[in-house]
């Protein structure tokens, strides 16, 4: 590591210790030359994972637009915040953890409904019925009897 005051390329590692969050590492550094201390951090070299979307444009997964639409369709149900968040951050791992960093938003939109099918059935349907774009009564009422069925 290079020294930031006099750019020596030989420095020693006096400290080291996780962040708070425990998503890097901060570590206290002192030139050999000029021993001027100094804080350098690791971390994981994260690549953002892009969604396509059923037009095919594509944008950076953003886990905040994946949590308003679960909170929508967990309104007024019995859901916790710390449910949804759960959903969210399994989902997110999940696709971090993919080889591919291009995902279609059925793949993405297919994990919401299954998590959400474990966690309040109400919220599922509500999902499915934005996520699938129901058109009438009738599509509606064959996704109800599907759960039905497997009850």
């Amino acid at each position: 590591m290079k020294c930031p005051f006099c750019e020596y390329n030989e420095t020693k590692v006096i400290d080291s210790r996780p962040t708070v969050e425990g998503q890097a590492i901060r570590r206290r550094r002192e030139c050999n030359k000029c021993n001027k201390r100094f804080t350098t951090y690791e971390k994981i070299e994260e690549v953002p994972v892009i969604v396509v979307k059923k037009d095919g444009t594509r944008q950076t997964f953003n886990r905040n637009k994946l949590l308003n639409g679960i909170i929508k369709a967990c309104e007024k149900r019995p859901v916790s915040i710390k449910t949804m968040e759960n959903i969210v951050y399994d989902i997110e791992k999940s696709l971090n953890n993919v080889l591919e960093k291009e995902i279609k938003t059925d793949r993405i939109g297919e994990m919401v409904m299954s998590r959400l099918k474990e966690v309040d059935e109400v919220s599922y349907v509500r999902f499915a019925s934005v996520y699938r774009q129901f058109k009438d009564i009738n599509t509606f009422m064959e996704e109800l009897k599907k759960i039905l069925d497997e009850k």
